[in-house]
């Protein structure tokens, strides 16, 4: 991971070369300038974490140029040294936003600890934009069980923690891929960063656009003030962008951009940014073949494909389910102060032989939806309120579908079960409407509504 970057303008070569000296030695890379002119191009495509600046340069000075600073990133801290300070000055400095306002000559290790003070604010309001409080804690263990297939996981997710090459991790949608990308996020060494994910199925192209890359004032209509996007958000830590399959192929050459050079353009900007992210993605599909029928670009797809991660299916690992089932009853009871609930002896085998199509979602959907109907502190199989196959009752005809012809099946019998309601269809299916009719016309589904 890069370390801090600090640019530094300053005309008088004493001064730069010897705080320069001093930050690169305390382990910060360091770039300079000295003029006005070269810091809103280095700001610009330096991307620096921050500026300490002279108050007064040849072809300007730091109150003239902190606005335009602030209109390209108000949120890198900026600090000031002149020779000749005053209140008056020191006030309308931080009023135009400069964290601090120093007088010359400067103590370097005063300078170090303010500097260390503004970058750790800077890192906790990024982790406080990202909505990374609570997460941590709130997310299921994705290795929970013990089966040979989910250990194997855990064995291969633990020996790429410390890589920083994009990850791709697929599986089956519920399998609890998202899960598994916050756990290499907070396990690794960019933990203490931010972690910033995006579904990127059903949205526009301008949507997913803008949400990612950030946009300028005036970029278009609407566009009243800046935009900081995902991919600033998460500068140092990791974005994850679930079911990149579905990524607008207009996007996906900006994305490749940000893997291999780590440069984009806010939207209706004309320089470059720097930034520098951890990128992990996921999808249900398979990339492969969307890259074949032109719908994913290759050369994205061989970035993104660096290390793969596969997440199995539950029908792949029943004999985890149990484990699963009692450790999410857990949590549900808990959340609806129904702390102690059980699984009955009879229910956990049952469990074990349904297919769950919609894998751990489902099952959390599933002992949910018991938890709120039933009053004993028990719940058995007729709680779950769904029919589950037992033993030798899954029929051989079931038994000998493929994949996609099973989800067929089951998609087709769960809409003629709701008249061809396909709303109510989608909400037992637990996927969006978008994604069954999706389905509906990938298999060729025809049902007639009542």
């Amino acid at each position: 991971m890069n370390r801090n970057k600090i640019l530094i303008m300053e005309d008088e070569a004493a001064i730069r070369f010897g705080i320069q000296g001093f930050l690169e030695v305390h382990g910060y890379e360091v770039a300079c300038v000295e003029s006005c002119k070269g810091a809103l191009d280095s700001f610009r495509s330096y991307r620096p974490d921050a500026m300490i600046t002279d108050y007064m340069l040849p072809d300007g000075n730091a109150l003239e140029l902190l606005p335009r600073l602030r209109e390209i990133d108000p949120g890198i801290p900026v600090i000031i040294l002149t020779g000749h300070g005053s209140i008056d000055l020191a006030v309308r400095a931080i009023k135009e936003g400069a964290e601090q306002f120093l007088t010359k000559p400067v103590e370097l290790p005063s300078l170090l600890t303010i500097l260390q003070r503004l970058l750790e604010n800077q890192r906790i309001r990024q982790k406080q934009m990202a909505g990374k409080a609570q997460q941590a804690r709130q997310t299921v263990n994705p290795f929970l069980g013990t089966s040979s297939i989910i250990r194997q996981l855990s064995e291969h997710a633990k020996r790429i923690l410390s890589a920083e090459s994009p990850v791709l991790i697929q599986g089956e949608t519920g399998t609890g891929k998202s899960m598994l990308a916050e756990w290499l996020h907070y396990n690794g060494p960019r933990a203490e960063e931010a972690f910033v994910d995006m579904n990127c199925a059903g949205l526009s192209r301008e949507l997913l656009e803008t949400e990612l890359l950030g946009h300028e004032k005036g970029a278009f209509t609407g566009a009243t003030t800046s935009k900081t996007g995902l991919l600033e958000v998460a500068h140092r830590g990791t974005v994850f962008l679930d079911e990149i399959g579905d990524m607008d192929p207009q996007i996906q050459p900006k994305l490749l951009k940000v893997i291999e050079e780590k440069r984009f353009r806010r939207v209706g900007e004309v320089r470059d940014r720097q930034v520098d992210i951890r990128l992990i993605v996921a999808t249900h599909q398979d990339l492969n073949l969307l890259v074949k029928e032109k719908k994913f670009r290759s050369d994205l797809y061989f970035r993104v494909n660096t290390i793969q991660l596969t997440v199995p299916s539950l029908r792949d690992r029943a004999e985890d389910i149990p484990l699963l089932a009692r450790y999410l009853l857990g949590r549900i009871a808990a959340d609806m102060g129904r702390g102690g609930m059980t699984i009955s002896p009879e229910a956990e085998p049952a469990l074990q032989s349904y297919q769950w199509p919609g894998n751990i979602r489902e099952l959390r959907n599933a002992l949910e939806r018991a938890v709120l109907l039933s009053e004993d502190s028990t719940l058995r199989l007729q709680d779950m309120r769904f029919e589950i196959p037992t033993g030798n009752e899954l029929s051989s005809e079931w038994k000998n579908l493929t994949l996609n012809e099973l989800e067929q099946k089951y998609i087709a019998q769960v809409l003629q079960e709701e008249h061809g309601n396909v709303e109510r269809a989608a909400k037992r299916l637990d996927i969006p409407r978008s994604s069954l009719y999706q389905k509906i016309k990938r298999y060729r589904i025809t049902f007639s509504k009542i």
